[in-house]
C-alpha cells in the first residue's frame, strides 16, 4: 500500500470565512423566513456581515494563497467538460484545491451570496424592516429590488443543496472527505503523488483585507 503524506491545501483564512459564511448563511435563511421585528433586524446584521465576508473572498480571490485564488480553480468549458466525463466513467483525479467543477461551483454560490446580500441593501418587507439603503430608492424600485431578493433566495437554497449533495457524493462514491481539509487545512494524498505545494499568502495581508472589507460595508450601511 502507496503511503500517504498530508499537503497544506486551505489557508486559515479560507477556513474561517468558509465557517463563518456557513453560520451567517444559514441564520440569514432562518431569520428571513420567520420574519419578527428582530428577526429581520438580525438578518439585517448578518446579511451586512455576509456582504463584508463576499468582499473579502473576492479580494482574498485575487491576492491570497494559491488554490485561494480564482486563477487556481475557475478553468474554461474543456475542463470542466474533461473532468465531468473522467468523473462519471470513474476515473480518479488528484486535484489538490477546487477541482474545474467545483470551481465554477464556487462562483456560483459566491455570485448569488453576493447578488443577496446587495439586494437586501436596498429591499423592504412592507411591514416595519427596510435594508439600510432603502432610503435611497423609491418604493417602486425597492419594491423591484425585493422580488430579486426572494427569486435569488430559491436560487441559494438549490445552490446549497447542490453543494451538500456534492459533498455526501464525494464521501460515499469517491471515499473523499471534502469537509476534513476545510476543517484542519490538510489533505491526504498519496506519497508519490506529483503535485505542487500550494504557495500560502501571509495571514496579516487577510487580517488587513478583512478589516478593509468590514470597514466598507460598514461605511454603506450607515449612510
Amino acid at each position: 500500500m502507496t503511503p500517504n503524506r498530508e499537503i497544506r491545501v486551505w489557508d486559515l483564512p479560507v477556513r474561517v470565512f468558509h465557517w463563518l459564511l456557513v453560520g451567517l448563511v444559514i441564520v440569514s435563511l432562518i431569520t428571513g423566513n420567520i420574519g419578527g421585528v428582530w428577526e429581520m433586524e438580525l438578518h439585517l446584521v448578518t446579511g451586512s456581515a455576509v456582504l463584508a465576508l463576499i468582499l473579502f473572498r473576492a479580494a482574498w480571490g485575487l491576492v491570497g494563497s494559491s488554490t485561494a485564488r480564482f486563477s487556481d480553480f475557475v478553468r474554461g468549458p474543456k475542463a470542466v467538460i474533461g473532468y465531468l466525463l473522467g468523473l462519471l466513467a470513474g476515473r480518479k483525479a488528484t486535484v489538490v484545491g477546487h477541482n474545474p467543477l467545483g470551481g465554477w461551483s464556487v462562483v456560483a454560490m459566491l455570485s448569488s451570496l453576493a447578488l443577496q446580500a446587495i439586494t437586501g441593501l436596498f429591499a423592504n418587507d412592507d411591514v416595519l424592516t427596510k435594508g439600510p439603503l432603502a432610503k435611497f430608492v423609491t418604493k417602486r424600485m425597492s419594491d423591484l429590488i425585493t422580488e430579486v431578493h426572494e427569486v435569488n433566495a430559491n436560487l441559494l437554497y438549490i445552490l446549497i443543496a447542490f453543494h451538500l449533495a456534492a459533498v455526501l457524493g464525494y464521501y460515499f462514491f469517491k471515499r473523499e472527505n471534502l469537509v476534513r481539509p476545510m476543517i484542519t487545512g490538510s489533505k491526504s494524498l498519496p506519497a508519490d503523488t506529483d503535485v505542487a505545494t500550494p504557495r500560502l499568502a501571509s495571514p496579516w495581508l487577510a487580517l488587513v483585507l478583512a478589516l478593509a472589507a468590514a470597514s466598507i460595508v460598514w461605511r454603506a450601511v450607515t449612510l
